[in-house]
């Protein structure tokens, strides 16, 4: 991968949910936008006003639950990704 992330970002490989939970196939302009994802970048963290870095409690591999409508999607090496800052994520799943 070319990409290294900033800041307090985080890259994510969107889970794509292709059926409904009753097995029906959905064309892609029906679906809802996909919420779950697995981190597969992580930014080195925050910076405090006095220049201490705090760095993100998230780590690749982590699936995460995050903001509908947030972030910027990508495109690398033909995969599609989404950059979202950790602010945008909600939960982390366990």
């Amino acid at each position: 991968m070319g990409l290294r992330i900033l800041g307090d970002r985080v890259m994510i490989k969107v889970d794509e949910a292709a059926e409904t939970e009753g097995g029906i196939l959905l064309p892609e302009t029906a679906q809802e936008k996909p919420q779950r994802g697995t981190i597969v970048a992580v930014g080195e963290g925050t910076r405090t006003e006095d220049g201490e870095l705090i760095p993100c409690d998230l780590e690749e591999g982590d699936v995460v639950i995050f903001a509908k409508y947030g972030g910027t999607d990508i495109t690398d090496e033909g995969e599609e990704y989404k950059i979202l800052e950790t602010s945008q994520i909600y939960a982390k799943v366990v």
